[in-house]
């Protein structure tokens, strides 16, 4: 005879699924942990502000938000706001490698 219901625990215990709101939530503090633990000279660090607002603007829309924390969210974003601004854009300073090859000039 099979049991269903160990089954059912048995997947939901190697399932670690979490509802949206929760995981752009973990996703958010896993940005913001790797932003205060990376160098100032992080080639990434700008690229990680801009995906925090975007996530904090996008928890602050979600639904299942309340009002309170949706205040919260918002003056956390305003907060992010100058250094995803003060960040340089995305690939503005890298500089050719030995390594890469020339694009053709044209393509048969």
């Amino acid at each position: 005879m099979h049991d269903t219901a160990c089954e059912a625990c048995a997947m939901d215990d190697e399932a670690h699924t979490l509802p949206s709101v929760e995981a752009l939530t973990a996703g958010t503090l896993a940005l913001m942990t790797g932003y205060a633990q990376s160098a100032t000279e992080c080639p990434h660090r700008g690229l990680m502000a801009r995906k925090l607002l975007s996530n904090l603007f996008f928890l602050s829309e979600h639904p299942h938000v309340s009002p309170p924390m949706r205040t919260l969210l918002l003056n956390l974003r305003a907060r992010w706001q100058p250094a995803a601004e003060a960040a340089p854009a995305a690939g503005s300073e890298r500089q050719p490698s030995p390594l890469w090859h020339a694009a053709p000039d044209h393509v048969q």
